[in-house]
């Protein structure tokens, strides 16, 4: 029975772990996040140092002893706490150096270079007519600058002074007694809140009162290329929040598709869904499509040809335009055939219309001894019309040997 499990649940392993376990997991673990492979997620080089930390605790014999017994807290009133670096612990599984290291993620950890400000992201919702045409939006976002008035310092040239508490960390170590036990505990400096630095309040920027940043307005003008596809990323390196001492971030903008009235995308391809009379379905006629350019499209439906409910037609190059090859999709046309309402005509003009079309398809007879009950047929709800036809697909998959609802549940379970 141990005290706590909390370095035992970082590796992902049980308490009752082998030695054999611990590596592999912490190689597994380590890999996955270290920062030479994560530059943009400041959450993975946490991560990684929790990694190490607990396996550089749990890989000693002595340690792990302590640690199943006392904790955390444990280890650290033992005098086992710090312990190595986690890069140095890395570079003993996979090579010391940032050449092994820089083979694999492009650069070794202790030669990132200079720290940098976070990423902003923002999302930019963009019409389907404005892709199809290309577009540049001017948007306007707020972020962090240097203070021009101090550049940076907080104060007048000189006024800064490093902490005399915490030595420019930020943090305090502090006892205290628990029982026969002392602990130690890191907290926040209460000299400097924080800050690292001490700055007199009349010597204090009065622009930015010490902050060191201000908050400017910044307009940048996204170009949204013609054939842009939804998720789309754009970069503007450098023109994120800026801070003393690291690199400026960038902002990010990713594209988000609207939807649309009218056209349905898929990849460069457009669909369109046209409703035609049974009149034009039958003997021809022509269809109007306003275009995302606004364009009308005149589909010609030779007579004679005849469209069935739900036909699909194609007209080539009439799609989205293509980002990377200048070209063009498609554009797909389902017909939805609109019948005309119970009772549209005379008795006469019905056996004219009977004279005109195919004749009717035969039917299965009874045979002539069968007992023939007529019965008239009735109106359904819409409830109704959905247990019917969730009916007749079961009945067609049953054939099969797949009944409906087990098929469906099981995609509902993936």
């Amino acid at each position: 029975m141990v005290k706590e499990t909390k370095f035992y649940d970082i590796l992902g392993v049980g308490p009752n772990a082998t030695d054999a376990e611990l590596k592999t997991a912490y190689k597994k673990g380590a890999l996955k996040h270290h920062p030479d492979k994560n530059a943009h997620n400041p959450d993975a080089a946490e991560k990684f140092k929790d990694l190490s930390k607990a396996y550089e605790a749990l890989s000693d014999p002595q340690k792990r002893q302590l640690y199943d017994q006392y904790g955390e807290e444990g280890l650290e009133q033992g005098g086992a706490g710090g312990g190595m670096a986690a890069e140095d612990l890395f570079a003993q599984f996979f090579g010391g150096g940032g050449g092994a290291f820089g083979g694999m993620f492009g650069g070794g950890m202790r030669e990132q270079g200079p720290k940098k400000a976070r990423t902003i992201h923002h999302v930019h919702k963009v019409s389907l007519e404005d892709i199809y045409r290309g577009k540049v939006s001017k948007l306007a976002l707020q972020k962090s600058v240097i203070c021009p008035s101090c550049e940076g310092r907080g104060g007048k040239e000189g006024a800064v002074k490093t902490c005399t508490g915490c030595n420019g960390a930020g943090m305090k170590t502090m006892m205290r007694q628990m029982g026969p036990m002392i602990q130690r505990f890191q907290t926040v400096c209460p000299d400097c809140q924080g800050e690292g630095e001490i700055i007199r309040d009349k010597d204090r920027c009065k622009r930015c009162n010490g902050k060191k940043t201000v908050i400017e307005r910044k307009v940048l003008h996204v170009h949204v290329d013609k054939g842009v596809k939804n998720g789309h990323k754009i970069d503007f390196r450098g023109e994120g929040d800026q801070m003393p001492g690291v690199l400026a971030g960038d902002v990010q903008f990713e594209i988000e598709q609207k939807p649309h009235p009218r056209f349905q995308r898929k990849d460069d391809d457009l669909f369109y869904h046209a409703e035609i009379d049974l009149l034009t379905a039958l003997a021809g006629g022509k269809v109007y499509i306003e275009h995302l350019d606004d364009r009308w499209l005149e589909v010609d439906i030779i007579p004679g040809e005849v469209i069935s409910p739900g036909e699909v037609k194609m007209i080539r190059g009439q799609g989205m335009p293509s980002m990377r090859h200048h070209d063009f999709g498609n554009l797909y046309i389902q017909f939805d055939v609109k019948f005309p309402p119970k009772a549209f005509n005379s008795q006469q003009k019905l056996e004219m219309l009977e004279a005109i079309l195919p004749p009717r398809t035969p039917q299965a007879l009874p045979p002539p001894n069968a007992m023939i009950d007529d019965y008239p047929i009735e109106e359904v709800d819409p409830s109704g019309q959905r247990r019917a036809q969730g009916a007749t697909g079961m009945d067609e998959e049953e054939e099969d040997g797949i009944p409906q609802g087990a098929e469906r549940m099981q995609c509902a379970s993936q």
